[in-house]
């Protein structure tokens, strides 16, 4: 599970943020027991987060961001920023502008990583590896790739324990082509292993207007699941009246047949592509609603709720919250009513906003305004102030 992740200069975004999904202490977390799952580790983790902000605020910056650093362990190819993930302002102030990644997790090997890499033009400028294997235990040092200064041509010192074990033998090796960890990785260190397959298996960054048939593999693995009677469990969440599908293996998302039964007991059959289009847009986020709860995956969702009225919103979050698993789901909204302190934590609510003037956006969670107490009911009043930012300015 993701604990945090952390990022700094990439597109609309200047200096270092923080996302969170670690749950609070104390008696926040008795108030809302289905929010969290507590791991062996000790940490407890977050199921679902919201961000909430103005159209081109950064919303969809931040999620690209993951799907960035993601896109770097699955292509073995070098590693180095492009002009357009770089924010002007790191242009302006330095004249090879560095990007830097942060990723805390929990992995399914009961041990909590630590992953930091930082990129610039040249290539990996540092790249760092830490495991724990508790949450207030100390961190121990897997591996530790730094760029020399001074140089020619790109040199790098390493250190750290799974590089003195997988590299002995191996006094040549220098870093290039790809990332360290992947490379680590397919020398079967089990640490490198946890994290790159976490990265490649069970994160994922989804847009309202991806292409559903993207790949042969990912066809594939959403017909399996269509297939599943617990998906039919989630997608009926659009409409109770939906008894059952009949899934087409060539074209899923187009000639599906959904099966309705009216009030005599009458079916009633009609193609996906002739259904609203609230119903084909959820057929497809029920899928990833799956990958969470049956899974385990952490999924971003950009605009899930583009076209899902709020009730709908508050019906998936009810039962990601409700089942027992330890996926997470974490989506992009512009629809306020996500704005209470009934369904989610302080911590669970983020807001995404962009200065007027720089043009830069800032990312920041409601636990970060003291005065905003659980007793209060005006979340939404503060917000469509422009008190909690996140809103268009004029």
């Amino acid at each position: 599970m993701l604990i945090s992740y952390r990022f700094n200069n990439f597109c609309s975004f200047w200096g270092e943020y923080e996302f969170s999904m670690e749950a609070p202490g104390g008696k926040v977390m008795r108030r809302y027991p289905d929010n969290y799952v507590k791991q062996d580790t000790g940490v407890s983790c977050l199921k679902t987060a919201v961000i909430v902000g103005e159209n081109a605020g950064g919303k969809s910056n931040f999620m690209e961001s993951l799907q960035y650093l993601k896109s770097l362990f699955a292509d073995n190819e070098e590693v180095k920023t492009f002009p357009p993930y770089l924010n002007v302002a790191s242009k302006e102030e330095a004249e090879v502008p560095c990007q830097s990644f942060e990723l805390k997790i929990a992995s399914e090997n009961g041990k909590i990583y630590r992953y930091l890499l930082e990129i610039d033009a040249i290539g990996i400028r540092c790249e760092e590896l830490y495991m724990s294997s508790s949450y207030k235990s100390r961190e121990t040092t897997l591996f530790i790739v730094r760029r020399s200064v001074g140089t020619s041509r790109p040199q790098y010192d390493i250190s750290g324990v799974s590089s003195n074990q997988i590299l002995r033998g191996h006094t040549a090796w220098q870093p290039g082509i790809g990332l360290v960890i992947t490379k680590f990785a397919i020398l079967s260190d089990e640490h490198a292993l946890a994290v790159t397959s976490w990265v490649n298996d069970q994160l994922s960054v989804e847009k309202s207007n991806r292409v559903e048939q993207d790949s042969l593999k990912r066809l594939s693995s959403d017909l399996e699941i269509l297939k599943d009677p617990r998906y039919v469990e989630i997608f009926r969440m659009v409409d109770y009246s939906i008894c059952g599908i009949e899934v087409d293996e060539e074209k899923p998302y187009s000639k599906t047949v959904i099966i309705r039964k009216n009030k005599e007991g009458q079916e009633l059959r009609r193609e996906l592509s002739m259904d609203s289009a609230g119903v084909r847009e959820f057929f497809r986020w029920a899928v990833q609603i799956h990958h969470v709860v049956y899974e385990n995956k952490t999924i971003l969702a950009d605009e899930m709720d583009r076209v899902l009225n709020p009730v709908l919103s508050d019906r998936v979050i009810a039962f990601i919250n409700g089942k027992q698993h330890h996926g997470q789901f974490i989506f992009s909204t512009h629809n306020v009513l996500h704005l209470n302190l009934v369904m989610y934590m302080k911590e669970q609510i983020y807001f995404i906003t962009k200065d007027k003037d720089t043009l830069i956006s800032e990312l920041y969670s409601l636990a970060d305004f003291p005065e905003v107490r659980y007793e209060t009911a005006k979340i939404y009043e503060f917000y469509m102030k422009g008190i909690l930012g996140g809103t268009a300015y004029e």
